[in-house]
């Protein structure tokens, strides 16, 4: 390095400006390289059309990305369940940190807990996902609920909470903790009833496939089992074909017995945003040692739940 600072990509939002702020504090205590950060808008930032419509979550990853190309930024921080499952050859994905929470919270009106909602509470959630495992499991408790679709920042979602608009938003829990928002959730989801989407909770850290440097500097943030299970979590994915818009949850943990972990566990969800069916499987295997091994585990969740009627389920794929 020639004394320059290191750029770093990253969105505008509050959020985004958050994880960066943080991987740029890591990246210089373990290079000691001077790091700031570049703010680039993207379309998804800009546009008020519903996500799934205007490409998923990808559109916040599109322009990061050109920036890296283009060479205006030397590395960029994702929410790494914004990426889409295919990784073009020009870049590298250097890191992906020690993982945050991967739950879904609740924050409701009144401090209630997801049970205490009344019948017909309004919820409000941009991700298809959420919805078809919220009417699932509010049907699970006898509830009847209304997903209502929002978009907008943290704090807008959880103004409709406030004014009155909506009686809970569902959020990452990830994203709260690093805003140091924790403070708002009214109730923790657990993942045996609300598996989350595919990398919730992980940030990934890309930057040029050619710069060898900067991957070897930036792989002192890696964790190798948080690499491991988003790798499973995202196979899985790919292999549903779902595309980032379809409601698809996935959640790859560690399976310890005392201090030795044995075994990861990866489960998978699949199903209509009215909750009516949902296909959740899961599988154990050793953990993996090789990428190759982690996106084998992937692709063998979904084939078994492609053949208990996954399929069916998708609708229309976005092409």
């Amino acid at each position: 390095m020639n004394g320059q600072a290191l750029r770093l990509g990253t969105r505008r939002s509050r959020l985004a400006m958050a994880q960066s702020g943080q991987v740029a504090d890591a990246v210089r205590q373990v290079t000691g390289w001077p790091v700031e950060l570049v703010e680039i808008t993207t379309y998804g930032d800009t546009s008020s059309g519903q996500l799934a419509q205007i490409g998923g979550t990808g559109v916040f990853v599109t322009a990061l990305r050109e920036a890296l190309l283009k060479e205006e930024v030397d590395f960029a921080v994702h929410s790494l369940k914004d990426l889409p499952t295919g990784q073009p050859d020009e870049l590298a994905l250097a890191a992906v940190p020690v993982r945050e929470d991967p739950r879904d919270v609740l924050i409701a009106r009144d401090g209630l807990t997801f049970a205490q909602l009344s019948d017909g509470a309004r919820v409000g959630t941009g991700s298809p996902r959420r919805m078809a495992q919220l009417n699932a499991y509010a049907r699970d408790h006898g509830l009847s609920i209304e997903t209502v679709p929002v978009r907008g920042n943290v704090d807008t979602r959880i103004g409709f909470v406030r004014s009155g608009e909506l009686d809970a938003v569902v959020l990452a829990a990830a994203g709260l903790k690093r805003m140091g928002r924790v403070g708002d959730v009214t109730d923790f989801l657990p993942v045996d009833t609300i598996l989350p989407a595919p990398g919730q909770g992980a940030l990934a850290i890309e930057c040029a496939a050619d710069n060898a440097d900067l991957i070897a500097a930036l792989a002192e943030l890696d964790d190798p089992f948080t690499r491991a299970a988003v790798t499973a979590e995202r196979s899985l994915l790919a292999a549903l074909e779902a595309g980032c818009s379809a409601p698809v949850g996935a959640l790859a943990d560690l399976l310890a017995d005392g201090q030795t972990v044995k075994e990861m566990r990866l489960r998978g969800v699949v199903g209509t945003t009215d909750g009516s069916t949902l296909v959740q499987l899961s599988t154990t295997g050793p953990v993996p040692e090789t990428h190759d091994q982690a996106m084998a585990l992937g692709r063998e969740l979904a084939a078994e739940m492609l053949a208990k009627g996954a399929a069916g389920l998708m609708g229309e794929r976005a092409h």
